[in-house]
């Protein structure tokens, strides 16, 4: 999810900057709401559970893609599925380009020994490089987003209307538990904010699981609501660009707030913001990272799935206090 978020910023820039040009985005369904509204942007759902499953289905995906007489392919997934894709384009005489994804930056970013711990460009970037590759210049130094979106009634029966509140939200799940920050020390953060009446508090996630933590956190608060399983996609969007800010562990959702303007706080354990995964468009300062001095070997993962022994308290170093005093202040 966040991998495609953060195509939306220099999507929404090339297109603003090269309004000659069409742009077919092609991707899952689910993911169409990324895009909507975005002008001379179509969308082009990809079918992998049934027309496009397999390499015969690839093969498909070719043949209906012919169909809307492309120019150029710019490749900034770069997985097996979409190089296959690039590979027959490019065969076919069309001009291609893929991201480089750094791989070799962040394995000495993320290694136990001889780490080089500096920041490496950001996925967004490497997304830049790419289009310039294909011959167009697209500049991200004054960003344009969304107008915030004027919340339905479906909405406003979840989130009531905005008046003088700060609107957070909070995204406390990450893929990886070494991503997410502890549940008793969000607790505190979110028991703390709710003590303001000024504040409203809306917790994002999804799954039964999630759903019932979401619920444990919220429990007695009439001012902390979990929006989980209670929206659908394009309405959470909506919701996310009324915010005032986004508190996110390194995940999706915080990708989703930045694509869409609304400012962003995320917390990072096993991972850092220098591996090019920090929100588009937000302050370093914004990144809280766990404590270096007492865990040396920080980063030790760029996606957060390697878990290493003694570091699995890592995100405790990152104060409560800290916390809610960058919420409180952005």
């Amino acid at each position: 999810m966040g991998d495609v978020a953060m195509t939306v910023p220099v999507i929404r820039a090339f297109v603003s900057q090269n309004p000659d040009v069409k742009i077919t985005v092609v991707s899952r369904p689910f993911f169409k709401p990324f895009f909507d509204g975005i002008e001379n942007v179509n969308f082009f759902a990809v079918d992998v559970k049934e027309r496009h499953k397999g390499l015969k289905g690839l093969l498909k995906l070719y043949s209906d893609l012919k169909q809307l007489n492309i120019d150029a392919v710019a490749d900034l997934h770069n997985v097996l599925r979409s190089q296959i894709i690039r590979t027959l384009f490019a065969l076919s005489g069309k001009k291609v380009a893929f991201t480089d994804k750094g791989r070799a930056e962040k394995r000495a970013l993320t290694r136990a020994e001889n780490k080089v711990f500096k920041p490496i460009k950001t996925m967004v970037e490497r997304h830049v490089e790419t289009f310039k590759k294909l011959g167009f210049n697209v500049d991200l130094s004054n960003p344009k987003f969304p107008q915030k979106a004027n919340l339905s009634n479906e909405i406003l029966k979840v989130s009531g209307e905005k008046a003088t509140q700060k609107w957070i939200g909070i995204a406390p799940f990450a893929q990886y538990d070494s991503k997410v920050y502890p549940q008793d020390l969000i607790q505190q953060v979110i028991d703390e904010l709710a003590s303001d009446a000024n504040n409203k508090i809306f917790l994002f996630g999804g799954g039964n699981k999630e759903i019932e933590i979401l619920n444990s956190l919220a429990n007695g608060k009439v001012n902390v609501i979990n929006v989980a399983g209670k929206l659908k996609l394009p309405q959470e969007l909506d919701l996310i660009s009324s915010l005032d800010v986004m508190l996110s562990m390194d995940s999706g959702n915080s990708h989703i707030a930045a694509m869409l303007g609304t400012k962003v706080i995320t917390l990072w354990g096993a991972t850092h913001p220098f591996a090019g995964f920090a929100p588009f468009n937000q302050p370093l300062e914004n990144c809280l990272v766990s404590d270096r001095e007492k865990f040396p070997l920080l980063p030790t993962s760029v996606y957060g799935n390697k878990k290493v022994e003694g570091y699995e308290e890592a995100m405790r170093t990152i104060p409560v206090e800290k916390v809610i005093e960058k919420v409180l202040s952005t």
